[in-house]
């Protein structure tokens, strides 16, 4: 077994989900390297997930006053009781570790450059492993990320940012950027981006192992479903605030991601389109499924991208702060 002085700590935000938190501690529990701590950071409605989490040894509960849609709160909350752990790693309480997963994310910071240890998540879809294996975790120049957080290069590789539901950071890198703010409501979507972009901008070394491996489970969504129009609103809405958050207005990414998101818009009215043309062959009600599909998909991307640019141009979003000097390699000192 890897032997490291490393200490960390695990940090679990969750939502109404009381079962699939029982089993990630489980997991957790089975680890080859134990945590110092667990952090427990509870949103729900109930006190179901208390129970789960006041049961277990080295567990830290503590309630996200702010209820649902606020993760990026919750781990602000779990960042403060990390004690003197030298790295934080997350998990979503849907993700559930294989035993040596903490291991694997430790040693990867033995290089003092390294301020962030991303891991591979499973989702159980075919092929999953083999696809995106010269993409994963990229900040495009057009202002896209791309995931592929499943994928088995085999090999470590260097990304631009994380799956949330399965990466490490070190909480000095962490406290040097300002730590966490939480600009990313509702479906939370990029909240965990911006926490590696500022690093990776600030001159950082983010790592992606896939041996640090986790079964990404999929648990209930708190509201609406993957892909709706409320999935449409918060996509461009955080991503235009993250954008600006991280890189700035004038950046080139910002202004190419605007006419990505506009494309947007416009596929999904042409989506409609085209599904007027199918339903009038198939019945009304497909016209009524296709075409409201596509126009509120639309309208969702269109308002989120809207509001988005509102927030940044009335400054009730602030640029990040991303400079700082990142930890030098002991050799040749």
């Amino acid at each position: 077994m890897f032997t490291t002085h490393v200490a960390a700590a695990v940090l679990i935000a969750t939502y109404n989900r009381p079962d699939f938190l029982r089993t990630c501690l489980e997991h957790l529990s089975r680890q080859t390297v134990q945590p110092e701590r667990i952090i427990v950071v509870d949103s729900s409605t109930d006190s179901r997930s208390e129970a789960v989490a006041q049961g277990v040894d080295k567990v830290i509960y503590v309630r996200n006053p702010l209820g649902r849609g606020h993760t990026a709160t919750s781990r602000m909350l779990g960042v403060a009781l990390i004690g003197d752990a030298d790295v934080v790693a997350f998990i979503d309480d849907d993700a559930y570790a294989e035993p040596d997963w903490l291991e694997q994310l430790l040693q990867r910071y033995e290089d003092p450059q390294v301020a962030g240890v991303g891991g591979r998540a499973s989702n159980g879809q075919p092929g999953e492993e083999s696809q995106g294996l010269d993409a994963i975790g990229k900040f495009r120049p057009d202002g896209t990320l791309t995931g592929h957080f499943a994928a088995h290069p085999g090999h470590d590789v260097d990304v631009d940012h994380f799956l949330g539901a399965n990466m490490s950071l070190r909480a000095s890198s962490l406290r040097d950027i300002g730590g966490i703010q939480d600009y990313y409501p509702g479906t939370c979507l990029r909240e965990e981006s911006e926490i590696a972009l500022r690093l990776r901008e600030a001159g950082s070394r983010l790592v992606y192992t896939p041996d640090a491996f986790v079964e990404h489970v999929a648990g209930t969504y708190a509201k609406g479903r993957r892909f709706d129009a409320r999935y449409s609103y918060y996509g461009e809405r955080n991503h235009i605030v993250l954008l600006a958050r991280v890189v700035g207005t004038r950046d080139p990414r910002f202004r190419n991601y605007l006419r990505v998101a506009l494309d947007h818009v416009r596929r999904e009215l042409a989506y409609a389109a085209r599904a007027l043309g199918r339903g009038k062959l198939r019945g009304p009600s497909s016209i009524v499924t296709g075409v409201g599909s596509g126009l509120t998909k639309a309208a969702g991307a269109f308002w989120g991208l809207s509001v988005g640019l509102w927030l940044v141009a009335t400054g009730r979003v602030p640029r990040a702060q991303v400079r700082f000097s990142p930890p030098r390699s002991s050799s040749g000192s």
